[in-house]
């Protein structure tokens, strides 16, 4: 079996738990820790993959990073799925239980990548806009690109929108080899 569906059902199951108890929030959070913490450390996620590494070890590993800043019930889910032997799709299951979150709260992501740093101004007409076109809530991410020039690129779900200058050059640029080549 695939990571990815191993990841998405022990997903579901941690959403309807989280459901059942009315802390989905606070799970929530608890993945969202758990996510950034492995994404920022690629050696956690090595250990947690490891094998040879027992059990007991792992656990403890978990405790002593996130110890009281998770609630109980994702202390527990942690523990049950090192104990499973799926210490090794931790990450992939709390970032497929983020994306099944924002199913169910109606929340899209969306990216900016600009050539310079957005105002507030701008990411709040950027994300109004978006939350008007979708009809969903908007998770707005950014990043700067200084070669893009100007301009920026939207990304939203499989939907992206170029509107940088680089992107308009290399396309003038097609343009004009297109036309000399007729």
């Amino acid at each position: 079996m695939s990571e990815l569906t191993v990841a998405t059902r022990y997903a579901k199951s941690i959403i309807d738990l989280a459901q059942e108890k009315n802390a989905l929030e606070e799970i929530r959070k608890d993945m969202g820790l758990f996510s950034e913490t492995v994404k920022a450390n690629h050696e956690l996620q090595a250990v947690l993959a490891n094998p040879i590494v027992g059990h007991g070890r792992k656990i403890k590993i978990l405790e002593a990073i996130f110890g009281k800043k998770i609630s109980p019930i994702t202390d527990a889910f942690f523990k049950i799925m090192v104990n499973k032997s799926r210490a090794g799709v931790l990450y992939a299951t709390s970032a497929e239980f983020i994306n099944q979150y924002n199913i169910i709260r109606n929340i899209k992501r969306a990216q900016v990548v600009s050539a310079s740093p957005l105002s507030a101004a701008n990411r709040k007409k950027i994300v109004e806009e978006l939350e008007n076109a979708t009809g969903a809530s908007i998770e707005l991410h950014t990043k700067v690109n200084h070669q893009l020039i100007g301009g920026f690129i939207l990304t939203i779900g499989d939907l992206q929108v170029d509107t940088s200058i680089s992107n308009s050059l290399h396309r003038l640029k097609a343009d004009f080899a297109k036309g000399i080549n007729e």
